[in-house]
């Protein structure tokens, strides 16, 4: 393949990686970040948005060595910590067995990781203070938009796209080490579901928890002059946990929670990927994994087209189902979180699944692990569950009628 000059628009999670993954296919790439050197300048407060990085994620991370360095520095969550309004915190593990884990670790950390890697790529630079507000300022032969939900590029081209807003909107607080230890149990994403609303802590290896409150957007002004009351009446085993709440409520931003649904994600020799594309909520931790495997399909069809054009149009026809179908779990899963989790119907489900799933190994799969602890095709996985329920409703059907004709009366000869 002739050499090409790629410009990457976007120094994050994806834009980093892709950069790695083209440079060390001998092209030329220059990144373009318009925020200064997150390594150098820090986090902005309130907006860590711990990862939950699984197995597409690791599968992505391995293609550039990266994922024994990531696990190293990341904390395994075997399943949620449930804190209900009126009962003592119940753990519910993700898989049957109880040992696969999805993995909490710091968005800043692993960006910082790839950029290092980046930048020790040959034929990568990085161009840090370099905001791109249209095609016209970038001078290269392909244009890949990694510039996140709000994207430049997108807005650049033209490209048509919706953007549906939960009614919710998000806020970070935390809970510090307590006694040189955690607070809470790290082996645990741990929710606290309220119908309506919810909060989330993840663990951090500095032994504390980054919470995440949930709320409609009118709760955050409505709480505002009675923030350690509101949360001694919804949050109250934590409440004590939290020294820093009423600044941390008070100074941290209220953030946004966006899907983004765009087509077509190419023209010409300009491409979108990851969450320019296709943005959805973190509901079900898949926003980091899904923008990685995006980075792995268009690389693999550029490997296999050896062309700049026939690999970008076989890359967007083979995403586009793939991150409707989690888009759209994504936001079913928010559901689950707030409200179901405390069901007694729900947790009777999860034990039915898993119980299906020690029993019939490989064969009855539930959505979650599928979703999290495999690479199988998000679009495929609908299908798949589909398939699932009807054997299993063919099967009771077959074991009832098996039993009433056993007990009707043999005729006499």
């Amino acid at each position: 393949m002739p050499e090409r000059r790629v410009v990457v628009v976007g120094g994050g999670l994806s834009g980093c990686l892709l950069a790695i993954l083209l440079g060390r296919r001998g092209l030329p790439v220059t990144v373009y970040e318009r925020r200064p050197d997150p390594r150098v300048a820090g986090v902005e407060r309130g907006r860590s948005i711990n990862l939950a990085i699984s197995a597409r994620g690791l599968a992505a991370l391995q293609r550039v060595g990266l994922r024994d360095a990531a696990l190293a520095r990341a904390l395994p969550m075997r399943g949620r910590m449930v804190h209900a309004l009126a009962s003592a915190p119940s753990f519910r593990p993700y898989s049957a067995d109880g040992t696969r884990a999805i993995n909490s670790i710091s968005r800043a950390e692993l960006n910082g990781a790839l950029l290092d890697c980046a930048e020790a790529t040959p034929g990568v630079v990085i161009r840090f203070g370099q905001r791109i507000a249209s095609l016209d300022e970038v001078d290269a032969d392909v244009v890949l938009g990694c510039d996140g939900a709000y994207s430049a590029v997108r807005k650049s081209l033209g490209v048509p796209s919706t953007e549906e807003f939960l009614q919710h909107k998000y806020k970070e607080l935390t809970i510090p080490p307590r006694d040189g230890d955690f607070a809470l149990d790290p082996g645990a994403l741990h929710v606290w579901p309220r119908g309506s609303s919810m909060m989330i802590a993840l663990p951090n290896l500095d032994r504390s928890f980054t919470c995440t409150l949930f709320w409609a957007a009118s709760d955050f002004e409505a709480v505002s002059s009675r923030v350690v009351d509101h949360f001694r009446d919804q949050y109250l085993d934590v409440v004590d946990l939290m020294p820093s709440l009423v600044d941390d409520y008070e100074r941290n931003p209220v953030g946004s929670l966006v899907t983004v649904r765009a087509w077509p994600w190419v023209r010409g020799r300009v491409a979108l990927v990851g969450d320019a594309a296709h943005a959805i909520v973190p509901f079900f931790g898949q926003g980091a994994n899904c923008a990685f495997e995006d980075c792995i399909e268009l690389v693999d069809c550029l490997d296999a087209t050896g062309s700049w054009d026939a690999a970008l149009a076989r890359y967007q026809e083979r995403r586009k189902p793939n991150t409707e179908a989690i888009a759209d779990m994504a936001l079913d899963n928010f559901v689950e979180m707030r409200d179901k989790v405390n069901s007694p119907l729900f947790r009777a489900k999860v034990a039915a699944q898993h119980a299906l799933e020690r029993r019939l190994a490989g064969r009855y799969v539930s959505r979650y692990e599928l979703v999290s602890f495999t690479t199988m095709p998000y679009a495929q996985i609908p299908a798949r569950i589909r398939k699932q329920n009807l054997l299993l409703a063919a099967g009771a059907l077959g074991v009832v009628l098996g039993a009433v004709l056993s007990l009707r009366p043999r005729s006499s000869r």
